[in-house]
């Protein structure tokens, strides 16, 4: 009879946790939010090395020799120390807002971003839709990325 327990009690454990494993897996998988992939789906930021933006403080294209796939698609970087600096922290080194404009998400809604407008603020990536609103975005980018920041939690969602 207390072996019987004892396994009931060892399977519902079992149950439980995977039902927990599960939960947390599907909370974390909401938080993270999408990531814009641009003009090649499957690989993140247009196949840019999100590394380089704040390494080298430019834009350059990755290389299919040196890829990490993280949160569902494929990041590409230039070099294996680059990609391995991504693999050790990609909380780190990943765009804001999943890599959509910054500007467009302080104001609500999301919009796609290119390579060459973007800003790095105390080590962290904000792209932009392009140079005219990464302009408007210098303006104010710490008022805007309080409003982005807020407003991510419920477009992270929708996307």
């Amino acid at each position: 009879m207390n072996r019987r327990i004892f396994l009931s009690g060892a399977a519902t454990a079992v149950v439980a946790g995977a039902a927990g494993l599960y939960f947390w897996q599907t909370r974390e998988t909401l938080a993270a939010g999408p990531v814009f992939t641009g003009n090649t789906p499957g690989i993140a930021i247009n196949g840019y090395d999100t590394v380089a933006y704040i390494t080298e403080g430019k834009p350059v294209e990755g290389s299919e020799n040196f890829k990490h796939s993280w949160k569902g698609v494929e990041w590409r970087f230039v070099s294996a120390e680059n990609q391995a600096l991504f693999v050790a922290n990609p909380d780190q080194y990943a765009p804001q807002y999943g890599g959509f404009c910054a500007y467009a998400v302080a104001n609500g809604s999301t919009a796609k971003t290119e390579p060459d407008a973007f800003t790095v603020v105390d080590n962290k990536l904000y792209l932009n839709y392009d140079k005219n609103i990464q302009s408007r975005w210098e303006r104010d980018k710490v008022q805007y990325i309080k409003d982005a920041d807020k407003n991510w939690v419920t477009l992270s969602k929708s996307e």
